[in-house]
């Protein structure tokens, strides 16, 4: 079986001859940009700038010579404009990181520090107004700097948190379907995330795309909204979701049944002990609109769903599956409740765990590779058993993970589908 067919087989719920292996088919799923190229160079691959395929989080592009390397099963189509607001496509340029990595980055990327010689990431690229992002000197990644306007309640207008949903154009449906060709061709599980069906990600809440957001933009303002502002909120959610399902209608009947996996949403509903918010104001707030997505997708499409939400979420998890998600990441082990044998046995008929892997706050940055090694074993163990199971690491490999750690890590995965 090819690496599609293992994935379907997966999701299907029925156990693969191997387990299926993601690492960078995502934003949440993926690789910081210094972490791959210790990565290629233990491999021994060509020498070559690493291409930066998501700067907000500066991870990079895990291209085919690794995948085949280390046995990656799945890809991702990516967004014709990343997070930062500009186009993510070639020509690219090289760019010296703080940590004295040189990579390829878009022709937009910012070179611009401030008086502390932090890094600037400015709307659309254009520095000719704020900036709506920072890379501090000791930082590795990029962090929102909100633009909150002054909250008149009388004149909120949804209009101003709509201003990043759009109707698809025709060039984007043309990008989709060039893009969506090219990873199925690749004979690998694809995955996309085509947009508009971020119900209240906070990461895309304060807008760092937008020259100039309006609205309800601050991440305080934004959780606080969600008990005060309940109706603007709905109306919000509703008018998003409507847009959604007809955008989504026109990509499927661009690119049809080529992808395997739909990334929804990552709205994180939890902290390492409790979750944000009540299930019952789940169920008022984000489950409706949640389940018309979904319905929609498993209606008209092959598509199985994605949820990203990391945390202590253990007890929304039945409520994921009422919302018709099929996929639930990044499986957050550490957090309170989140056992993996409890998991896999109480929801692992209806969900796909893809994470879960490997933790990814103590174990994989500051374990023995002995203690990674365990882990890695002991979680496919769990998790495989009748399928539903993608192994990933929870959430993102970052920075300074010892590269002898993320070896043994994909050693391991290779030892336990060899006892299969």
């Amino acid at each position: 079986m090819n690496s599609r067919e293992l994935l379907q087989k997966t999701l299907n719920h029925q156990e693969p001859e191997r387990i299926v292996f993601d690492m960078g088919s995502s934003a949440v799923t993926g690789i910081h940009v210094k972490a791959l190229e210790n990565l290629r160079e233990h491999y021994g691959l060509e020498k070559r700038p690493v291409r930066v395929i998501e700067p907000y989080q500066m991870l990079g592009l895990v291209e085919e010579d690794l995948m085949e390397a280390i046995g990656i099963d799945v890809v991702g189509a990516w967004g014709h404009d990343n997070l930062l607001g500009y186009s993510n496509q070639p020509p690219l340029k090289l760019f010296k990181t703080f940590w004295g990595q040189e990579v390829l980055v878009p022709q937009q990327f910012s070179s611009i520090t401030d008086g502390n010689g932090d890094l600037l990431s400015f709307p659309e690229g254009d520095a000719s107004i704020s900036p709506s992002a920072k890379m501090p000197q000791a930082s590795y990644f990029f962090d929102a700097i909100e633009r909150q306007e002054p909250i008149d309640d009388d004149n909120l207008h949804v209009e101003d948190n709509l201003e990043e949903f759009t109707p698809v154009s025709e060039e984007t449906l043309q990008y989709w379907k060039n893009e969506v060709e090219k990873a199925r061709a690749t004979g690998k599980g694809v995955v996309a995330g085509l947009g508009g069906t971020a119900l209240g990600d906070i990461a895309l809440v304060p807008g760092v795309q937008l020259k100039q957001p309006k609205g309800i933009r601050g991440i305080a303002e934004w959780y606080m909204s969600t008990i005060m502002r309940i109706d603007y909120i709905k109306e919000l959610f509703d008018r998003q979701t409507l847009l959604a399902i007809e955008n989504l209608q026109r990509i499927y009947r661009t690119i049809g049944n080529d992808i395997d996996v739909l990334f929804v949403c990552g709205t994180d509903f939890g902290t390492q002990d409790s979750t944000f918010c009540a299930p019952e104001q789940f169920d008022d707030l984000w489950l409706p609109y949640y389940q018309r997505v979904n319905d929609w997708v498993h209606t008209n499409t092959q598509w199985k769903t994605f949820k990203h939400s990391c945390g202590a979420v253990e007890n929304f998890m039945g409520r994921f599956i009422d919302a018709g998600f099929d996929i639930i990441n990044p499986v957050q082990v550490s957090a309170k409740g989140m056992d993996p044998k409890h998991l896999k046995e109480t929801y692992g008929k209806y969900l796909t765990f893809w994470g879960g892997g490997v933790n990814t706050q103590t174990t994989l940055p500051y374990g023995t590779t002995q203690q990674v090694r365990e882990e890695v074993l002991r979680h496919c163990e769990i998790f495989s058993r009748d399928g539903g199971f993608v192994f990933n690491t929870v959430h993102n490999i970052q920075a300074n993970v010892p590269v002898a750690n993320v070896v043994v890590m994909i050693d391991a995965i290779k030892e336990f589908s060899g006892k299969k």
